[in-house]
């Protein structure tokens, strides 16, 4: 089967064929027998699959599983693994381009020093921001509300 009559069978189960596209899949149709087997699988395949669908979990698990502590100690840990491993990497990178900036002679003083503002900057308000949003999630009144 040619790649255009295989994008005329996806083009077709998605209901996107133009009117000249229509006329030659309707020809391919009749006058090719692999294609029109062809069309028929997809169309059952195509038939089957839309009326797949999930079961829901009831809300009772839901909530023993948000409560459950392998959960809790399974997302701790790879936040803390995965942070760990961003901070070393981040902080190496940094080191790296910092000596590599300030070993350079050629590099003016105010663009050294600029771009020393813009780290330090960005560190102090790094260290804010994840100060306050831990500082809240304590105090949160509503945390344990579920929806």
């Amino acid at each position: 089967m040619t790649e255009r009559a295989q994008l005329l069978l996806m083009r077709a189960l998605d209901g996107e064929l133009a009117g000249d596209e229509r006329k030659e899949f309707e020809r391919l149709l009749q006058t090719d027998t692999a294609f029109n087997v062809e069309w028929e699988r997809l169309k059952r395949l195509k038939g089957l699959t839309d009326s797949v669908t999930f079961r829901t979990p009831p809300d009772e698990i839901w909530e023993g599983y948000m409560d459950s502590v392998y959960r809790r100690v399974e997302r701790g840990v790879a936040w803390i693994l995965l942070s760990i491993g961003a901070i070393v990497l981040v902080s190496t990178g940094l080191w790296e381009a910092g000596k590599a900036l300030f070993i350079e002679d050629d590099v003016a003083w105010y663009i050294k020093g600029s771009i020393l503002a813009v780290f330090v900057g960005g560190a102090i308000l790094l260290v804010s921001v994840a100060r306050e949003k831990l500082f809240m999630h304590r105090r949160d009144p509503y945390k344990d509300v579920t929806r």
